[in-house]
């Protein structure tokens, strides 16, 4: 079996997600959502601490249609296909589940993680997904954040950078 087609094995829509959770009930599901933009070592440490946490790391990714909602018309800079791929393709990432609202609540009402994992610049009680999880008995957990790491770092830095121009 070749990697690509691992990796996209990895990309499970939300028809297949009943049949994936029947393979994996004995597991402890941990699942974050985000943009994943362009990753960087803040996304990189953070999903490998959640997966630290339990046996499955599942991640919701916002839809570029999600993610323009969000975040505004400029974004994102790679699209949720290329985005999906990415965050599957690292190996503490064991599912990776696109959603189309502003928010991941269809998807943890479908996969009712154990722990839901939100980064250091949230707070638990304030998550609009945070009633959800209590609901049906999970958990909210909120990891460290990662000083000085962001894709909108990333992004007016590149801005800032003047254009290369090749030498003659």
């Amino acid at each position: 079996m070749n990697t690509l087609f691992r990796i996209q094995e990895k990309i499970i829509s939300k028809e297949k997600i009943p049949n994936i959770l029947n393979e994996i009930k004995s597991k402890k599901i941990v699942f974050t959502n985000g943009c994943f933009d362009i990753l960087h070592k803040g996304h990189l440490t953070y999903l490998s601490q959640a997966k630290d946490l339990g046996d499955i790391l599942w991640i919701g990714l916002n839809s570029d249609f999600s993610v323009k909602k969000l975040k505004g018309e400029s974004r994102p800079v790679n699209n949720h296909t290329l985005r999906a791929m990415l965050l599957a393709s690292l190996f503490y990432v064991d599912f990776v589940s696109i959603f189309e609202e502003e928010n991941p609540i269809c998807l943890i009402e479908i996969i009712k993680p154990h722990i839901h994992v939100k980064g250091g610049d949230y707070q638990k009680e304030k998550l609009i997904e945070y009633e959800t999880v209590i609901q049906y008995g999970g958990q909210v957990e909120i990891l460290p954040f990662v000083e000085g790491e962001s894709t909108t770092q990333i992004i007016k830095k590149i801005q800032a950078s003047p254009p290369f121009l090749p030498s003659e």
